[in-house]
């Protein structure tokens, strides 16, 4: 095999777009951590109206906050679990709702713009031009969804806070697209390096099951699962509850979303399997010599978040403690897709191709 000239994954125009996309991800990263506090302060629900254009702006009037404060007071959750809250209250909630909303649309500028203007100048490799479309009309859709969400608790809903269905499905969806964007940043790198295929497997692996268990982890968040067994090893009195407990709901698969207990063990077995995984994996890398420093950065991630989530739990998911849980939950996802990409079996794509390889 002889490495020839790089591709244009490695010159000055793929830089440009590849820093671009960098920003991007960064904005996503916010609004995801922006959007955990949101939702663990209970502010997702201050702002009752989905008005994509003229929501950019906060209330701008004494009349205007009280208006936006008489909306608010007409839904289940002011009226069941915050009647009597003071204006001054309001807003702080409303700022975090505001805010989360605010990023996510400055986000979607930070994508369309110089979009636009790479497409214009012909920087965009002709196979990379439609999944970056895609990842654009996943953001779009992103923005609808979260307007679905936050509706499941709104005026005529017997929610006081938004369906743990919808939460999940939205931070899923917004965790998904920041992994491709950072994927696809992280395909503009050049690299000269082959891996065994086992570890490239494994890595991917990984970096989908954290995915998934952040999904699991939206459905503790919207169930409030975290304020409920709040013993480690042991749940409610043992390792594996009993069978009888964890499918009592009929019928058996909405256990799965709706069981508190069903829903925290779920979270808690998959967080022992990626713990498990990523440290086989360190130590395979390491014995391999193949990126063994990536390996070790993810597994170490890995038992930092799990130590935290036992501390959140232990400590009955204090807000400085789940914010910070939360966070680290994207960083893990950041590691592990960082990782995973640079021993990616797909990382010789024709769009992203690094080099050429010759008889």
């Amino acid at each position: 095999m002889n490495l020839t000239s790089p591709s244009p994954a490695a010159t000055p125009k793929a830089g440009a777009v590849r820093v671009w996309l960098y920003c991007v991800a960064a904005m996503i990263f916010l609004t995801l951590v922006v959007g955990g506090a949101t939702r663990l302060t209970e502010s997702g629900l201050s702002i009752t109206e989905w008005k994509p254009v003229t929501g950019v702006l906060p209330p701008l009037s004494q009349a205007d906050w009280q208006a936006e404060f008489a909306k608010y007071q007409q839904i289940p959750q002011y009226q069941q679990l915050n009647k009597g809250m003071s204006l001054d209250a309001f807003k702080v909630i409303y700022f975090w709702e505001w805010s989360h909303r605010l990023l996510a649309r400055t986000t979607g500028f930070v994508f369309l713009v110089p979009f636009l203007f790479f497409l214009w100048r012909g920087m965009i490799p002709p196979g990379l031009k439609a999944r970056l479309w895609t990842i654009f009309a996943g953001g779009a859709a992103l923005g609808a969804v979260g307007w679905w969400m936050v509706s499941s608790g709104l005026k005529g809903s017997e929610l006081t806070s938004v369906s743990q269905y919808r939460l999940a499905f939205h931070l899923t969806l917004a965790c998904a697209i920041y992994f491709a964007v950072l994927w696809t940043a992280q395909g503009l790198k050049a690299r000269f390096e082959t891996t065994p295929s086992r570890l490239r497997v494994a890595a991917l692996v990984i970096a989908l099951m954290v995915l998934v268990q952040i999904y699991l982890g939206a459905l503790v968040a919207g169930l409030n699962a975290g304020l409920i067994y709040n013993t480690w090893p042991l749940n409610d009195g043992s390792f594996i509850p009993e069978a009888a407990r964890l499918w009592h709901i009929e019928p058996a698969w909405r256990n799965l979303f709706e069981n508190t207990l069903t829903v925290q063990f779920d979270h808690r077995m998959l967080a022992y399997a990626i713990w498990l995984l990523s440290g086989w994996h360190a130590f395979d890398a390491w014995r391999s010599g193949r990126a063994a420093g990536g390996a070790l950065a993810v597994f170490a991630f890995v038992t930092a978040q799990a130590t935290l989530g036992i501390f959140t739990l232990l400590h009955q998911a204090p807000l400085e403690l789940a914010i910070a849980h939360q966070a680290l939950a994207v960083i893990v996802l950041t590691a592990a897709i960082v990782h995973a990409q640079r021993l990616s079996l797909f990382a010789s794509a024709p769009a992203l191709r690094t080099v050429e390889q010759g008889a």
